[in-house]
């Protein structure tokens, strides 16, 4: 059935109103809601099932449509088709929205109207003509809202809690998607939650929270590191646990995947640049972690087996050695300049900051200077190569600051490595997730102190 032959049997969503006839419209799908259950009034003892999604069909419009049924129907429906595909709506009834209620828990759209479908009056089928997708596909990445009409991460870090339980629009690029993760509330139903961190030029990462099972199918599909959004009505709220700012997918929510307008194709650029820089994983900062909220103990081949078998950031304790610890080598390897901005490798003698994704390139270089090590954590089980030590860990584990250890001598610094080095140590370590390191992790080190005999028998025992 070819759509150009078609086309004039088509109501746009522009056209659309009540008295409209027998309608057949055709669209895109830019957002689509979970299954929802609800106790029907009519039949006693049983439910009525519904979802419902959005369509566009043009650059400037679109419509929500809700559906409702039986479990068999609207489930069989619901797992048919997804956010992307190109559908075909026959006979649906048009009604006139409530704009208050609609527009408190639907996306907000430009129609007056929204499209009812039911099993008995309506069908709906899958667009494959090559024609209609060509026509619609593209409007995928056109945002629902004004693409100037957003806030940036830092705009919402800077505000704060003033944003807490608002709704705004946010254009950020994709830093990494965890696992979701699922759960089981205290009435039984059964639920999923899933984290995405997002960054852009002010903000290096930030936390998105998806809750319904079709954001997470959305989301999962993405390519961190390559992937910009815009995400129009993401709820804003402030996280007292982590004592942080989130946004949050919700019901409202449209999720623009790499947005064809001026502002995302910048910030695609930016985050192309960064990733490829090094600076995101750079920036690993171990004052995120407090170390009193760890008590997992590991083994190193422990620490090593669950990171392959979940790919997701984790901390632990392990009681190991520090084999490898080069002290003795040129300064210019244990003390590193970082750029203050986007933490950069720099050499101060030259004046500016080389990483052209810095957001204070324009501007005078400023550095901060301190530990940069690499070390290696061996344990019976095996050993944990080139983990990070650095700044003020580094510090308290040397027990000297990065000025008086440049004052040392060669002799001095080769005492202070064989003072650490093959003693046990009690150290706490973030493990996150590299593809592209040999093996496939990295670890940094939070905190590393000897290791009191006592304690390391006692755990080390209950890890055998």
């Amino acid at each position: 059935m070819a759509y150009s032959r078609q086309a004039k049997d088509f109501v746009a969503i522009s056209d659309l109103h009540p008295n409209t006839t027998h309608p057949r419209v055709a669209g895109v799908i830019i957002g689509k809601t979970d299954v929802k259950s609800f106790p029907d009034r009519k039949s006693i003892g049983f439910d009525r099932f519904t979802f419902g999604f959005t369509i566009k069909d043009s650059p400037d419009y679109f419509i929500n449509v809700s559906l409702w049924g039986n479990d068999g129907y609207i489930n069989g429906l619901s797992n048919s088709f997804r956010i992307g595909d190109c559908v075909i709506i026959e006979n649906p009834l048009v009604a006139t929205k409530d704009p208050e209620k609609e527009d408190r828990f639907c996306p907000s759209t430009p129609s007056f109207y929204r499209l009812l479908v039911s099993e008995a009056h309506s069908q709906l089928s899958i667009g494959s003509d090559i024609e209609m997708m060509n026509r619609l596909l593209p409007l995928l990445h056109l945002p629902v809202k004004d693409s100037r009409d957003f806030y940036s991460l830092g705009d919402i870090v800077a505000n704060g809690q003033s944003l807490d339980r608002t709704i705004i629009n946010i254009l950020a690029a994709v830093r990494s998607i965890a696992e979701p993760k699922f759960f089981t509330t205290a009435d039984g139903r059964k639920g999923q939650r899933l984290e995405v961190k997002l960054f852009d030029d002010s903000v290096t990462s930030f936390p998105l929270i998806c809750w319904d099972r079709e954001a997470i199918q959305l989301v999962q599909t993405l390519i961190p590191r390559e992937t910009v959004l815009f995400i129009s009505d993401a709820r804003i709220g402030f996280d007292s646990f982590r004592n942080c700012m989130t946004a949050t997918v919700n019901s409202k929510t449209i999720i623009t995947v790499n947005p064809d307008t001026k502002e995302a194709s910048l910030l695609f650029s930016y985050a192309k640049e960064v990733s490829e820089s090094g600076v995101l994983h750079e920036d690993d900062r171990p004052g995120d972690v407090p170390v009193d909220s760890i008590s997992d103990v590991y083994t190193v081949s422990q620490l090593k087996f669950k990171a392959q078998e979940n790919p997701e950031v984790f901390c632990g304790i392990t009681y190991s050695f520090i084999s490898k610890l080069d002290l003795d080598t040129s300064v210019s390897k244990v003390i590193r300049s970082r750029c203050s901005k986007c933490r950069y490798q720099v050499n101060e003698e030259i004046q500016s900051c080389s990483n052209t994704a810095c957001p204070g390139g324009d501007q005078p270089l400023t550095v901060t200077t301190g530990f940069d090590l690499l070390v290696d954590v061996t344990d019976h089980t095996g050993t944990l190569q080139s983990c990070s030590l650095n700044g003020t860990v580094a510090e308290k584990t040397l027990g000297c600051n990065p000025e008086e250890f440049v004052s040392l001598t060669e002799d001095e610094r080769t005492a202070m490595k064989w003072k650490i080095l093959l003693e046990r140590c009690k150290v706490y370590i973030k493990i996150t997730p590299s593809p592209k390191s040999r093996s496939g992790m990295r670890g940094n080190v939070l905190q590393c102190s000897l290791a009191d005999p006592g304690e390391v028998k006692q755990n080390m025992s209950a890890l055998q």
